[in-house]
C-alpha cells in the first residue's frame, strides 16, 4: 500500500542500544495539543543536542501526526506523545484511541488540508503504525540526526 513503511538494518538495531534521552507528554484531544507538542518536542531534542533541520523535521511531523490525532481521534480522548533520541536518530511515537489508521494523501495544490501524512512520509527515514489491544494505535516516525 505504501503507507506504512519499517526499515530496520543491524546498524539501526545498535543505534537503539545507544538510548540517549526519552521522555514522555500527555495531552487531552484539544486544538492546542499539536502546538504544545511542538513546543515541547523541540526543546527535548534540542537539549540532547539534536540541532538544525533535524529539529526542525522533528518538530512539524509531532505536530502533524498530533494534529491527526486531534482530528480523527475522540474529543475527549488522550494522546500520548514519546520521544526518543538515540544517538544519530530521533523517534517519536504518537499515540491515540482511535482506531483508524493514517492515510497518505494526495491532494491538489488547492485542498486546504490532507498535506500532513504525505509530510511525515517525504521527511522521515522511516515510519509506521502499531495497534494497541485496545483498540487505539501508535504512529511513530524516525529522522535522522544529520547536524
Amino acid at each position: 500500500m505504501g503507507d506504512v513503511r519499517e526499515l530496520r538494518s543491524a546498524g539501526s538495531v545498535r543505534r537503539r542500544e545507544a538510548l540517549a534521552e526519552t521522555g514522555e507528554l500527555v495531552l487531552r484531544a484539544e486544538r492546542s495539543a499539536p502546538r504544545a507538542a511542538r513546543h515541547w518536542i523541540m526543546r527535548a531534542v534540542a537539549a540532547a543536542g539534536v540541532h538544525g533541520t533535524s529539529n526542525q523535521v522533528v518538530e512539524l511531523l509531532a505536530g502533524e501526526l498530533v494534529a491527526n490525532a486531534v482530528l480523527h481521534g475522540p474529543s475527549d480522548g488522550e494522546i500520548r506523545v514519546h520521544v526518543r533520541i538515540y544517538q544519530d536518530e530521533v523517534r517519536v511515537e504518537v499515540t491515540d484511541e482511535s482506531p483508524t489508521r493514517p492515510r497518505v494523501r494526495r491532494p491538489q495544490p488547492t485542498d486546504p488540508n490532507g498535506r500532513g501524512m504525505a509530510l511525515v512520509e517525504a521527511l522521515s527515514s522511516a515510519w509506521g503504525v502499531e495497534r494497541l489491544d485496545d483498540g487505539g494505535k501508535t504512529v511513530w516516525f524516525t529522522v535522522e540526526n544529520q547536524d
